[in-house]
């Protein structure tokens, strides 16, 4: 009888053991989605006066984030970008980030880029203070950007100025867009549910 016991706990074990798998491979996906990083992790300095802020205050909303810069070819699409966020800013926030790791066509101090920005292009859209988007030295933005272990699918980093990232309202990385895809690009316009 101890015999038949013993048989019985060792079945009812391994029954309980294959639903309590089940169950947690079922969690699984909630817990991957809880790991990886959204736009919403990430913390910035801006352009002027260099105050941190937080990205999760974009939480609801698309984002473009352009890597920029003031001697560029491609310079001129601020103007560009400054109509889209004049159009389309209270739905698709526009995020400008100087780079140097081109050409070095962005050599100027945060005052001087801001103040080019504003009186050659008047930009209004929020900037941030300058960073690299490639390299060593990567900013932790542009690294999550360019991962695709850390968002999810992307490995594509800026190949020149004025690269665009969106982000969906989630946080989450969804498009890559090359240095000559304007707003006005009717891909881009898709991308952004316009």
């Amino acid at each position: 009888m101890a015999f038949l016991q013993s048989i019985f706990v060792t079945i009812a074990s391994l029954i309980t053991g294959l639903f309590a798998d089940k169950s947690a491979a079922i969690q699984r996906p909630v817990e991957a989605r809880t790991v990886q990083q959204t736009l919403y992790d990430f913390k910035v300095k801006s352009l002027v006066g260099g105050q941190v802020v937080d990205l999760g205050k974009y939480k609801g909303k698309k984002v473009v984030i352009l890597n920029v810069a003031s001697k560029c070819g491609y310079t001129k699409q601020y103007a560009d970008w400054e109509a889209f966020n004049k159009k389309y800013g209270n739905d698709v926030i526009v995020l400008g980030f100087p780079s140097n790791n081109f050409g070095g066509q962005e050599p100027g101090s945060a005052e001087e880029i801001a103040t080019f920005c504003s009186k050659t292009y008047g930009v209004t859209f929020p900037m941030f203070e300058k960073v690299e988007v490639v390299g060593e030295n990567q900013a932790p933005l542009y690294k999550w950007l360019s991962t695709k272990s850390m968002n999810g699918w992307n490995d594509q980093t800026p190949s020149w100025n004025f690269c665009k990232y969106v982000i969906n309202e989630q946080g989450e990385l969804t498009n890559f867009f090359a240095s000559k895809v304007l707003p006005t690009d009717p891909e881009f316009l898709k991308s952004v549910n316009l």
